[in-house]
């Protein structure tokens, strides 16, 4: 089963609350995920804060076309939970 996110809120620095369709949700920091020609411009925090869910692929997803995949967003929250 592909992870379902359901809302995802902007916090603060690269730190994103992300609630998927099961219940589970967390915060996930994305700063050390920040690398290739898609991620870069997301370093620039104006455009980081616009995060949004995608409407057909259900996970975060920015104006320039980057998305982060749902399977690794559901693993960063169930293991920040289990510290």
């Amino acid at each position: 089963m592909i992870p379902t996110v359901s809302e995802a809120r902007y916090l603060r620095d690269y730190i994103i609350h992300v609630r998927f369709v099961d219940g589970a949700e967390g915060e996930v920091d994305l700063r050390n995920e920040l690398y290739g020609e898609i991620f870069e411009p997301l370093k620039d925090q104006a455009l980081f804060r616009q995060v949004s869910v995608h409407p057909e692929f259900h996970t975060l997803y920015w104006p320039n076309g980057a998305d982060i995949a749902p399977e690794f967003l559901y693993e960063k929250v169930q293991m920040a939970q289990r510290l």
